[in-house]
Order: structure tokens, then sequence, then C-alpha cells
């Protein structure tokens, strides 16, 4: 049952750790035999979520402060030693203990999870402290509307603040403004302007040993054998409250036989516990250049996605392989549309009932109010899986479109820094409701399977040209039609997907490929 925690690699291949979806259906007392349902299961977990997460409340509470945040993320201790990289080392380093309620007993394994839960947490908060701190230094005149002069000023505040999209900027500096109206000032920073977050009840099981949880393969490569200790009572108030319970893990079809296995994450979702699989499997390794190959990927409204493959020949000529192709969800976006009209609706009822209940109790609203927020929530969710089937479904058709054409690269517009402003507000609304960011983490994650690098292309100006012979291009209308959008290039403009990819080939640099 014990596993190697070295993992073989040949020439030409590389380490990749991912995270796949699991469940436990069942579990084994070992001392006993006694079977334990899901549920039963689902309880005993959710009690050492609870004792996990009340410790990391308390210590994000302690040290939710500048101080020791700045601490924390300086990475060296009092006596100038390196922090360890591990969250919980760092912060007994930094002499951060954390406690279980006082007559409880846990090991010390329990304590480590919540120290790692609040460290990962506290170091998180850093970039957040850095440009809050940036924005108020360099606060505009006009929140609303800053001068080219102030993004100036606010991104050469910000560390890396150069290529940090313009969104982010905006969403912070719309906070301060609404703390500032409330409150009639700026706040001191990040600490006054959030409380500290919320601690999930999860149990971080990467932070233990060999004493709490144990992960290996049986004779069957698709099934896996979790042993941890958990609590046969809410309030353990001895070490043998605390019992070795087996629980078999079915591996989903994602993970390869020979990847190796390190111990995963529990949450208790829904009445039964979720499993976060992380492991370690060999891929190849994706090149920094010598493409000759190449996909270009463009967005689109209607159109989500538009592809378009070209070779780089050794005498330095560019072909496109073939028209292109699209992506349509035509379908999906507009379900994703009226649910997202639907949330409007039942936000703006909820809220009118909020307003008419007051602090009543006992208004003859209240009932309405709960089922109403209960909806909101529901629509929520189906939103968010609608969002993550179709991130999913984009990026899989996008790989495969660069595997059938043997492309070793996949050149995408960044849009992060896109804001959808003076469009009306209905194009508004769909333009930044796109789910660009997700769908380029799951090509990334996608492609890097394969070896395929994924490389973002900046997209100011990359309509200007023609995408075949990079002259400059003026939009307007053709004399015979003259609602219909024509560019007056020395050849037709076929896409500005390929395009992109004939100009990074051919002039353009290729950055470092995504891990």
């Amino acid at each position: 049952m014990r596993v190697s925690r070295r993992l073989p690699l040949g020439e030409g291949e590389t380490a990749r750790t991912a995270c796949a979806p699991g469940l436990l259906r069942c579990g084994v007392e070992e001392k006993t035999g006694q079977v334990l349902t899901a549920a039963v299961l689902a309880k005993r977990v959710g009690w050492a979520a609870d004792l996990v997460s009340g410790m990391a409340a308390e210590l994000l509470a302690e040290h939710w402060n500048a101080a020791d945040v700045d601490a924390l993320a300086s990475g060296v201790d009092a006596g100038g030693r390196a922090l360890p990289s591990k969250a919980w080392m760092a912060l007994r380093r930094l002499g951060w203990t954390a406690a279980p309620p006082g007559g409880l007993r846990v090991n010390d394994r329990i304590v480590r999870m919540a120290q790692e839960q609040a460290g990962r947490l506290l170091r998180s908060v850093k970039w957040r402290a850095d440009v809050t701190t940036a924005v108020l230094k360099t606060w505009p005149a006009e929140p609303g509307k800053r001068t080219a002069r102030e993004w100036d000023a606010v991104r050469e505040a910000i560390p890396g603040g150069r290529d940090l999209p313009s969104g982010v900027i905006t969403s912070r500096t719309r906070q301060i403004a609404a703390f500032q109206h409330k409150h009639g000032r700026l706040p001191a920073g990040v600490f006054e302007l959030e409380a500290a977050p919320h601690s999930a009840g999860m149990l971080l099981l990467s932070a233990c040993d060999r004493q709490q949880a144990t992960i290996g393969r049986g004779d069957d490569p698709g099934r896996a054998l979790l042993r941890l200790q958990l609590p046969t009572r809410p309030d353990p108030q001895l070490y043998k409250d605390w019992t070795w319970v087996a629980c078999p893990i079915a591996l989903p079809p994602t993970i390869p036989p020979g990847a190796l296995l390190h111990l995963p994450t529990l949450r208790v979702h829904g009445g039964g516990v979720r499993v976060d699989l992380a492991y370690t499997h060999a891929v190849p390794k994706a090149r920094r250049s010598g493409h000759t190959v190449a996909l270009g990927v463009d967005w689109g409204l209607n159109t989500l996605l538009s592809a378009g493959a070209v070779r780089l020949h050794d005498d330095g000529r560019i072909t496109a392989l073939g028209a292109g192709s699209m992506f349509r969800a035509a379908g999906v976006l507009a379900k994703q549309h009226r649910l997202r009209r639907e949330s409007e609706h039942l936000h703006a009822k909820t809220d009118h009932y909020q307003r008419l209940i007051a602090q009543a109790d006992t208004h003859p609203l209240t009932g309405k109010h709960a089922i109403l927020a209960d909806e909101i929530q529901r629509v929520a969710a189906r939103r968010s899986n609608l969002n993550d089937t179709l991130a999913s479904s984009a990026a899989r058709w996008t790989v495969d479109q660069a595997l059938t054409a043997g492309a070793s690269v996949i050149y995408v517009e960044d849009l992060r820094s896109m804001e959808a402003r003076h469009m009306g507000r209905t194009l508004n609304t769909r333009l930044s409701q796109q789910v660009r960011g997700k769908i380029v983490e799951r090509i990334r994650h996608l492609a890097a399977e394969t070896g395929i690098a994924v490389v973002t292309v900046p997209a100011r100006n990359t309509s200007r040209h023609c995408p075949r012979c990079l002259v400059p291009l003026r939009h307007r209308k053709a004399p015979d039609r003259p609602t219909t959008p024509a560019g007056n290039g020395p050849c037709a403009r076929t896409g500005t997907a390929a395009g992109r990819a004939t100009a990074t080939l051919e002039h353009g640099s290729v950055s470092p490929p995504a891990a």
C-alpha cells in the first residue's frame, strides 16, 4: 500500500500536479469493523472540520493586521532565517500557535491543519493589502474617472501594476469609495476595509503525516484507500475518542494509473464528503521556442471562439491550414442570459421586500423574503455550473483543434483589462459576464496534458492590421453594402485568429509557456 514519493520521468517529460474531484461513499472503522454510511462519515468529517475551522478563525482574528501579515510575507523570522514554504511550519516558526477550545482533546495534526488554513489566507491577503495601499496613496480626484496620469501613478505604485488588469484597480477603487461614502473618510488599509475572511470547513490533509492520514493504491489501479483519524463525537475529550477509518475511493478516469497520489482535501457538501484528489504525473514538456505550427484563438460575442491554424515554413513563408473554425454556443449563452435576468429580477424583489420588512422580524413578508433568498442561491448555483460546463467545453474544443492541426502552441488574446463601457446596458452586461478568464484557465490546464504551450497576446492594436499581409486597415462601410463593415487592405480579411498566430510566428517573440 505504500507509494513511492518519487515520480520517474523520461526524456522530454516534466512533472505536473493537478487535482480531480472525488467522493467518499462509505468507510470502515478499523478497530471494530463497523461500516460507516455516507451520512455517518459526513457527520464525523464535519466534526473534525468544525474543530479545524474554529481554531483557524481564532488565528485569523488574532493576526488580521498589517504588522503580522508583513512579517509572514517577509519570508524571514526574527532571527533572520528563511521561513518554511509550508504555511503551518512558517506560523510555528513565528510563534503563532492555536489550541482547541477548553476541555477538548485533539492531536497535533489537527492543529497543523488549522495553522495551514490560516497561514494560506494570511499570505494571500498581502497582495490585496499592497493594491489597496497603492490605490489609497494615489487616490484620484474623481474616483469614477481616472485621468491618464492618475492611471500611470497607481500602476507605478502597485508591484507589477503594469500588467495588472484595470478591472482589478477599478473594483478596489469602488470598494474604497463605498467605505468613504459610508464613513466620511478613507480607510487606513485593507484590514479596516475588509473583515477577517471566513474560515471554510475543510480538512487540509496535506499538512498531516502518516500519524493522521495515509493514501495509497491497491491492486486495482482505479481505486485508492484513504485512512484517517476521525472523532467519534463532536467534543472529543480523550485521544480514544479518535479512531482510524478506512475509506475506499473510486479514482476518476482523469487520474492516470501511474500518477503519484497526495493526501487530499475533504469538504462536507450536500450531506456527503467531497474529496479534492491531488496527484502528480508525467507530461510532455512544452517548448519555449521553435514552433512551426500555431493555433490562434479569437474571442467573439455571439460566436464565443474562432480559431485558425498557420504553418511557418523553412523559407519564412506562412500559410494558413484550412479556413478556420468556430465554437458556437448560442443555446448555452441564451440560457446564461435568461438566468442572469431571472437573478436580477429576484434580487430586485428581495431588496424591495427587505426595505418593507426593515427590522421587523414578525413582518408578513419575512417568509416570502426567505423563500426568494433560497431561490437566489439556487439560481446562482445553476449559473455557476453552466459557466463551468461552458468553459470546459470551449477549452476542450480549443485543445482538440490544436491537436488536430498538429500545433505546438496556442495564442489567445489577453482581454483581462477589457472594460465594457458606452455600448448600452445589455451589451455591456453581456461583455462583462463572459467566462473568458475561466476558459483560458481550462485551456492552460488541458494543453499542459499534451505539452502544448499557451501564450497570451496583448490585445492592443490586434485589429488594426490585415491578418495575412499585416498592412494597417481602415474600417469603413462597403460602397455596395452600406450596412456591412469591411477592410480596405490588399487581401481579404479572413479573421483575426489566424492573423494573430501569423503575426506572432513571423514578427513576434514567444513568451514562456504556461505551466
